[in-house]
């Protein structure tokens, strides 16, 4: 058998993008305000895009409001801009450095929009898995193809990664109907 497949290594790719996926849905706060809110945003920064945490520092003063203290005064305009285009409805108010960001109150348009968003979440999380899956896949044709595993071997594989590819797919959908609920019923 080859040695650049493994089943395992294939799993725990999954499990990243399940807890990659966990991550997003808790930032996606409903009442109230969390600094790890803004975790998933990227921010575009000396050229490349950058997590927001790695540019600033985010707190909660209050409970309908964050505050973030960006370290470079220059890239102020930036982390605002990133935040408002992050799809998570905020807007911000920069003064120089600090940026404050009330949470607005949570109506009806409000819930359906973070229904979405963690419907995007997922969506992301999904196309992981499934690319993941065809990387698999492609491990295992190509073994078979250069001799090293036999049909038989090849197909009980196969079997395996797409059994792992429904118990991860299945974990996001559970995720995801669980925040769902949590984000309309608030």
């Amino acid at each position: 058998m080859s040695d650049s497949f493994s089943i395992d290594a294939l799993s725990a790719r999954m499990e990243k993008s399940v807890k990659s996926l966990q991550d997003e849905l808790a930032g996606l706060r409903t009442g109230r305000a969390s600094a790890s809110m803004l975790d998933p945003i990227m921010v575009d920064a000396y050229g490349s895009p950058m997590p927001l945490n790695q540019l600033a520092t985010v707190s909660v003063p209050e409970p309908r409001m964050l505050s973030v203290q960006v370290w470079d005064k220059s890239m102020a305009a930036a982390v605002d801009k990133a935040i408002r285009d992050s799809g998570l409805g905020l807007n911000p108010i920069a003064e120089g450095a600090s940026i404050r960001v009330p949470l607005p109150e949570l109506n009806e348009e409000r819930r359906r929009e973070l229904a979405k968003v963690a419907s995007s979440y997922a969506e992301q999380a999904r196309v992981a898995v499934r690319h993941i899956r065809r990387d698999g896949m492609d491990m295992l044709k190509k073994a078979e193809k250069d001799g090293e595993m036999s049909k038989d071997m090849m197909h009980s594989l196969s079997e395996k990664v797409q059994k792992a590819t429904d118990n991860a797919i299945e974990e996001i959908d559970s995720l995801t109907a669980k925040k769902e609920a949590e984000i309309m019923q608030i």
